[in-house]
């Protein structure tokens, strides 16, 4: 059972202690130059673009482009009798250019018929084979449970990962990266890597949605697991367009606290996976206590809107208790604002999920997976949160 407090400041930093000891971790609450953030005007105009940027410089990468200016959206396959009529189908190809050439992102999405005007939804990164998200249904993964999603009034919507930049160390020649990076060497050291990649991926999607009007863009959840988990939180952190933003099993430059050291750590996943992030991200391999962010104020930058993190009862590797424990000190901005985030300090056990507030949780027993207990806490939640009138 954790026993956590927030101690007070030293010179920006929070004292968290817990079973893993004593971390300083800085505080979402107070700017670079010292002040103290009294204000959610403070906040919005002034502390989360400072700590977005710290995330670009230091982590994530900076991207190449925003919103092509030639995106478009083809609708290239239609069906209202999917599911045994119960939904809508569209394949969808966002398309677009850069001076590399030409690139696509194949959309899928269901929308359930039983929905009188636009739904709410679900966006999930898939990083795993694309059997897992198959749009004939003849193959269904509870990594991706369509059907439950349709049954409970949700659209089910999904891209490959590798649609935006293939999951290996091309030096970035391939992808979004090959289309539209400037072709300067060295590459910048806060250039952005394939989880950026794969995040702006997202927000092209969201793009579509507000196209869409059988969806509600103002309603939609992004999810991912594990390295995809990560791409959700920075795609959430990014694109404020997103009400809810979804990471499951994130762990190392996820949702778990690097400071904690526990499990994946900087360097290993900088040595496994030296593409994932920007270059400047390496300068912390070993020395996390310099970085001047950790993942606790990731998920503040959602703030005002919700933000889930789940985690697996024997998926040590993506340290449960770090993610848990970003979500408590996430808390302070939601605060701010007059809110509940998480709303208490002690780690549940396994299946006892927290819906307080606008943070959610959960531990599920087991490895690490996405599965149908998962989405079905994801939904639960989604219930309430997207519900409610947007903050």
């Amino acid at each position: 059972m954790l026993c956590l407090l927030i101690a007070g400041m030293m010179a920006g930093l929070l004292l968290a202690q817990g079973v893993g000891g004593d971390l300083f971790l800085p505080d979402p609450l107070v700017m670079a130059d010292g002040s103290k953030v009294g204000t959610v005007a403070d906040w919005e105009a002034r502390r989360r673009p400072e700590v977005l940027e710290l995330f670009r410089e230091h982590v994530y990468g900076r991207a190449a482009v925003g919103r092509p200016a030639d995106l478009r959206f083809e609708v290239v396959e239609r069906s209202e009798l999917a599911m045994s009529g119960r939904a809508t189908y569209k394949r969808v190809l966002i398309r677009f250019g850069g001076p590399g050439g030409e690139g696509r992102i194949e959309l899928l999405v269901f929308i359930p018929n039983q929905v009188a005007g636009p739904a709410p939804g679900f966006l999930l990164i898939c990083n795993r084979d694309k059997s897992n998200i198959d749009p004939t249904r003849q193959t269904r993964s509870p990594f991706w449970p369509a059907e439950k999603m349709i049954e409970r009034g949700y659209v089910a919507a999904t891209f490959h990962y590798a649609d935006l930049d293939p999951d290996v160390d091309d030096q970035f020649k391939n992808g979004v990266h090959g289309l539209f990076d400037p072709k300067e060497s060295p590459r910048a050291g806060d250039a952005w890597g394939s989880i950026a990649a794969w995040a702006w991926g997202a927000s092209r999607a969201m793009d579509y949605f507000e196209t869409d009007a059988d969806i509600d863009e103002h309603r939609i959840g992004v999810v991912g697991h594990s390295r995809g988990g990560k791409t959700a939180l920075w795609c959430g952190a990014e694109d404020e367009r997103f009400a809810l933003v979804v990471s499951n099993d994130s762990g190392c430059t996820g949702a778990a606290l690097a400071r904690r050291k526990h499990g994946e750590t900087i360097k290993k996943i900088n040595t496994g996976f030296p593409y994932w992030f920007c270059g400047n991200y390496k300068n912390y391999n070993d020395r996390e206590e310099q970085l001047p962010v950790d993942q606790h104020q990731l998920i503040a930058l959602m703030a005002p809107r919700a933000v889930y993190v789940a985690s697996a009862s024997e998926d040590d590797w993506a340290d449960p208790e770090g993610e848990f424990l970003s979500c408590v000190y996430a808390e302070p901005v939601y605060r701010l604002m007059g809110l509940t985030g998480l709303g208490t300090d002690q780690m549940p056990r396994p299946e006892s999920p927290i819906h307080k507030g606008r943070i959610g949780y959960h531990l599920r027993t087991g490895k690490h997976n996405l599965t149908e207990y998962d989405w079905g806490c994801f939904m639960d939640f989604a219930d309430r949160c997207l519900a409610e009138k947007r903050p």
